[in-house]
């Protein structure tokens, strides 16, 4: 792995950072919405504790009923809306509509109070209205029957009454009272009765002293005026559920108790909202209220999400069933909270029941926002993740950078060292030689180690010649000296040693003609002329000449057709073919055959040597051409290791190169020369 990388690594440490600080968020925020839970739910219990007081304020004798479910909201308008059969106008969503099972689809109604009136909006599925004609317009005819609806109100155990709109055609119509007497048309009830596609819509105006306590919703669906129809109602037992809707008593009272920044809700036993007073304060997330993507999405993966925060809002349809709510109805204490995948604002909700001599009233539920503790809205994980974002980025860059230039310092160096291993180019100075660090320590190390190297490869490269010229007088004297003992009466012992010391010197002498010989071509391959020649006729006389000087083995020349035409000199390429034979011979045996192969290729001219004998050691193909390297075992001390030495200097002042492989049952040599075209001037 290159030094970057292992920098770069390095560097992903610095994740622990962001990490240690978001784990440190999420343990802060996790342990002060708790502390906010806290004190939320002692706040709640006091507002419980105080609304006790009031028990006339909370419907009576809701708890456990079942019927509860029956009961019908009434929301609480803040202007009236126009009497035109359309939903359009009323300050309510659609989600307030509440529905019931129709025969053609659901029916979907919602009511609403101000002052004065009761408001009733009904969408109803119907493939085929029936209006009301002279004999059915009547709530109670049996001759005819028409499409109608019908609002149950009664005042147990004394009122119950029923106000029934039969449309004769779409406008405004009519609305009957029935009671204990006969039907009357109920003047102050105003009604819009309005088509639609796939049904109708209407809307009333009821005045609110003409209701009771109990109400329930009534829609009978006639296919046929001549058959009864098929009815639909609100309430699932004999009698209509209580008409629940805004406490004025209670909504005081909460207003009176709640904190900024805080949302109370008081509900009563079946956990119909009574009161509503308070908001929660909105989050401040940004200076245009908009949280960026990314950021929400880290704020989600690193914080602990929570509910959705829509399930903080009061219900749509008035009832409130929230698990936490549900808990405060069966009469223990409960804290939830919540947050807003959008915004990230998290909203914290406890719930307190209100008893009265162990008789569950109602629950108090009590609501606030996040935005006082560490969470997305108040910028601290904002900051800390800009802070820590940037700072990583810093690092990382910094540490790359840094890794980057060390490792190209490094490179150079390893490159400049190759470099100076070449004999061509020798290089002593390495790069950052002048810098104060470890690399600058390295670099001045190699370049001492290049330096003696230097020193001692020039001393070896010279030895040879600086041999050969101090002892060919010392030598010479030797001789003479043996040449003129051998003229003297000498007995058998003293000629003995006389002989000897003549072949000594005579086998000295050949080694320092092998030693100058090396220092001779060097000189020559400086100042040779090249001449143009064909190689092919010049080493096809040169194979004759080895077979009469080498009788006992036999020499095969294989080579292309035609004429072989390169560069160079003639008397140095024979020179080097000669010790490259001469070292063919030596490894081979009587009666072996050596090949000496020539070719020309695309842009170069090979010449081979390959005899038979023993394969090339693994230690020594990396030196065999250099200076006194010989592989040869058996006592020959003859042999200095400078043939073919010799014949990779040739071979390179002639721009070319030299190499030995192993071949099945033998070695070759191959020189590579390049070559010029016959046809080339």
């Amino acid at each position: 792995m290159t030094l970057k990388r292992q920098l770069l690594l390095v560097s992903l440490l610095t994740l622990m950072l962001p990490w240690a600080g978001c784990e440190f968020i999420r343990e802060t925020e996790s342990a002060l919405r708790e502390s906010q839970q806290t004190m939320l739910s002692g706040l709640a219990r006091a507002v419980a504790d105080s609304l006790e007081s009031y028990p006339e304020a909370f419907p009576p004798g809701t708890q456990g009923d079942e019927a509860a479910g029956d009961s019908l909201f009434g929301h609480v308008l803040e202007s009236e809306p126009a009497l035109d059969g359309y939903f359009d106008d009323w300050p309510l969503t659609r989600d307030s509509l509440a529905e019931m099972r129709g025969v053609d689809g659901p029916i979907r109604f919602a009511l609403g109070t101000t002052a004065q009136f009761l408001f009733l909006y009904v969408e109803v599925r119907d493939r085929s209205i029936v209006y009301a004609d002279s004999q059915s317009v009547l709530p109670t005819s049996t001759l005819r029957y028409a499409d109608r609806v019908t609002l149950v109100s009664t005042s147990p155990p004394y009122l119950d009454e029923k106000l029934t709109v039969a449309a004769e055609a779409p406008g405004a119509v009519v609305a009957y009272l029935e009671g204990p007497a006969d039907p009357v048309v109920q003047a102050t009830v105003r009604a819009y009765w309005q088509d639609v596609p796939r049904g109708y819509q209407l809307e009333m105006r009821i005045p609110r002293n003409l209701l009771g306590t109990h109400l329930g919703l009534l829609v009978e669906n006639v296919s046929d005026a001549t058959r009864p129809g098929v009815r639909s109602q609100s309430f699932a037992s004999r009698a209509p559920g209580r008409f629940v809707t805004r406490s004025p008593e209670l909504e005081s009272r909460a207003e009176s108790l709640v904190q900024p920044g805080m949302r109370l809700l008081v509900t009563d036993a079946a956990g119909w909202r009574l009161a509503t007073a308070g908001a929660i304060a909105s989050g401040d997330a940004g200076p245009d209220g908009v949280v960026p993507s990314w950021l929400r999405i880290a704020y989600t993966a690193l914080v602990e999400p929570g509910r959705e925060a829509v399930f903080a809002e009061p219900d749509a349809q008035g009832r409130e069933q929230q698990p936490y709510i549900q808990a405060g109805l069966d009469g223990r204490p409960e804290a939830a909270w919540f947050r807003s995948v959008a915004s990230g604002r998290a909203v914290v909700a406890v719930a307190e029941p209100v008893a009265l001599d162990g008789e569950l009233l109602g629950v108090v539920v009590l609501q606030q926002g996040t935005d006082a503790i560490l969470s997305l809205t108040n910028q601290g994980l904002t900051r800390l993740m800009n802070v820590t974002l940037i700072a990583m980025l810093v690092v990382a860059g910094v540490l790359i950078g840094y890794a980057t230039w060390l490792s190209r310092r490094i490179r150079r160096l390893s490159v400049a060292a190759d470099r100076a291993l070449d004999p061509g180019t020798p290089v002593t100075t390495l790069p950052s030689a002048d810098a104060a660090d470890e690399i600058g320590d390295l670099s001045r190390s190699f370049s001492s180690v290049l330096t003696q190297l230097g020193e001692y490869n020039e001393y070896l490269r010279t030895l040879a010649s600086k041999l050969s010229h101090e002892l060919r007088t010392p030598l010479a004297i030797v001789t003479s000296s043996l040449e003129n003992l051998e003229h003297e009466a000498l007995d058998e012992t003293a000629a003995g040693y006389t002989a000897r010391a003549r072949d000594g010197a005579d086998r000295l002498r050949s080694i320092l003609g092998a030693m100058s010989e090396a220092s001779r071509v060097e000189e020559l391959m400086r100042d040779v002329e090249v001449e143009r020649f064909d190689l092919r006729a010049v080493v096809d006389s040169t194979v004759l000449a080895y077979r009469d000087a080498y009788p006992d083995r036999e020499f095969v020349f294989d080579r292309d057709e035609g004429e072989i035409t390169v560069n160079g000199s003639p008397e140095l390429l024979i020179q080097m073919l000669d010790k490259l034979v001469d070292n063919a011979v030596g490894f081979s045996k009587v009666g072996d055959s050596i090949t000496i192969g020539l070719e020309q290729t695309d842009g170069e001219t090979r010449l081979c040597v390959e005899n038979p004998g023993p394969p090339l050691p693994g230690r020594m193909r990396g030196k065999l051409f250099d200076s006194m390297v010989s592989v040869r075992s058996g006592g020959n001390d003859k042999h200095l290791g400078l043939g073919l030495y010799v014949a990779r200097l040739i071979a390179d002042g002639h721009g070319g190169r030299i190499r030995g492989d192993n071949v099945d049952g033998g070695v070759r040599f191959s020189v590579l020369l390049p070559a010029i075209p016959a046809d080339t001037d």
